[in-house]
């Protein structure tokens, strides 16, 4: 299989897994849009030219779809504010966490491992901090912002982010240390022979 065909395969993963779980956020299935980002900027880095827009048009279109079939204008939703273009810097954090993580990845290891949850981490908390800074800071639902409000708000609603970002991206991580290990097995069994 070519690179760019795994690509491939991977960005329809992607699109599928968004459309799947992003369309309610409180569903009991999280939405995934996090992970999508971070696991794209690990093995769509040399797209992100195209694949980076492409999904965050494609969490857009989600949004209003969403939002339209429930009858309710886009603009006027309670999620939606002047922030929410902030979603773009924010899920550029996620995906600049994944991209940094394949720079540094040389197989799975323990050293990947915390390597892993480094990037993660802190791509969550600087995706989090432009997500939920945008609506909390310019959006008319807050009534008078304050920074210690900010701040228990963004504490509130990291961990949740966090571990579903850790959910979806440590299934991806799973899948790909059985990649390894099976083309491994496969590579020893073609030498064997």
């Amino acid at each position: 299989m070519t690179a760019n065909v795994q690509r491939t395969f991977v960005l329809c993963l992607l699109v599928l897994l968004m459309a799947g779980t992003r369309i309610n956020h409180f569903a009991p299935i999280p939405d995934a849009s996090w992970a999508v980002f971070f696991i794209g900027g690990f093995y769509l880095r040399g797209w992100t030219r195209w694949a980076f827009p492409l999904l965050m048009a494609l969490a857009v279109a989600i949004d209003w779809a969403v939002i339209s079939g429930q009858g309710q204008n886009f603009w006027g939703h309670y999620c939606v504010s002047s922030g929410y273009w902030a979603l773009v810097p924010a899920y550029f954090a996620m995906w600049a966490g994944g991209m940094l993580l394949r720079r540094w990845y040389k197989g799975a290891s323990w050293r990947a491992l915390g390597l892993f949850a480094a990037t993660l981490v802190v791509a969550v908390a600087v995706c989090h901090l432009f997500a939920q800074g945008g609506f909390y800071w310019t959006s008319s639902v807050v009534a008078e912002p304050t920074f210690a409000g900010w701040a228990k708000n963004y504490g509130d609603w990291l961990l949740p982010y966090l571990r579903t970002a850790v959910i979806y991206t440590g299934a991806a991580a799973l899948v790909q240390v059985a990649v390894e290990a099976f083309g491994r097995q496969s590579a020893s069994g073609r030498i064997a022979h």
